[in-house]
């Protein structure tokens, strides 16, 4: 079995504290051949929606050689980015991609609403009722079809995130349940763009998608598809990895990805 964390936070992030060295010990440690670093790169302030200009590369890069010097052949390590919510400034994105150092690989993710909601950070999200509620998934839909609209990344990252909070966080039983037609329509511009999804394990709580929006996506035709942890210490590196290749066993795909220079490169499940 090989086992590829591709969704991994190191202190580069604003909400993290590890190194990628820690963070690449941890993986060792739990048996991974290979890791991916998806620090956080967004065209606005962290936690806000308020415009950022530029976003210096050159910690991760140094961080990234470090890690690579400590880790040896040990494990393969590759170098990537969470692409946060871009659609709230897809110039100001473009722009600090263009001084990206080579990046293997970038997941793309929205954490906040619309302006017509207030641009509400999902982490804060607590819909007063059922209505509330799925006006604020349908709001997010809207953004991923955005995001996916773009497209400058390998993988939609999280799909169903709103769930970790809404669920986990509060207490709530809210389900994308009644969204299967936004949700196949945003399947149906990435697929043919050769954009994949993420099957982000959650640190071993409720996968992000789980099987039945994993299942659309393989009826459609979606092949791509990576395993990440979401990890931010190096405790929850590799963390339901396992299990999350038998989910996608069980949704019927055969293979998953990882990527070197935006190129997937395939294995076994």
């Amino acid at each position: 079995m090989y086992l590829a964390d591709y969704h991994l936070h190191s202190r580069i992030s604003p909400d993290a504290s590890a190194s990628m060295t820690e963070m690449a010990e941890a993986a060792i440690r739990q048996g991974l051949q290979e890791i991916c670093f998806t620090d956080h790169v967004e065209p606005i302030q962290f936690g806000t929606t308020r415009p950022k200009e530029g976003y210096d590369w050159a910690p991760m890069a140094a961080e990234f050689r470090a890690a690579q010097a400590a880790a040896g052949e040990r494990i393969t390590l590759r170098l990537g980015a969470e692409l946060g919510d871009p659609v709230w400034g897809i110039k100001r994105m473009e722009a600090m991609l263009a001084s990206a150092p080579e990046l293997d690989f970038c997941i793309g993710s929205i954490h906040t609403l619309s302006e017509r909601m207030d641009g509400r950070d999902l982490y804060f999200l607590r819909p007063r009722n059922v209505e509330e509620t799925q006006a604020c998934l349908a709001d997010y839909l809207g953004q991923v079809k955005k995001l996916a609209e773009w497209g400058r990344f390998q993988v939609l990252g999280h799909l169903t995130l709103p769930l970790r909070y809404l669920n986990e966080g509060h207490g709530m039983g809210a389900s994308f349940d009644g969204f299967e037609e936004e949700i196949a329509e945003i399947f149906r511009i990435i697929i043919p763009k050769g954009i994949g999804i993420e099957l982000n394990t959650n640190r071993g709580n409720t996968p992000l998608p789980d099987g039945k929006w994993l299942r659309l996506y393989h009826s459609l035709g979606g092949e791509i598809i990576t395993l990440g942890t979401d990890a931010h210490t190096p405790a929850a590196v590799g963390c339901a990895l396992r299990e999350g290749q038998a989910l996608l066993r069980e949704s019927g795909f055969r293979r998953f990805c990882t990527f070197r220079r935006g190129t997937p490169e395939w294995h076994a499940l």
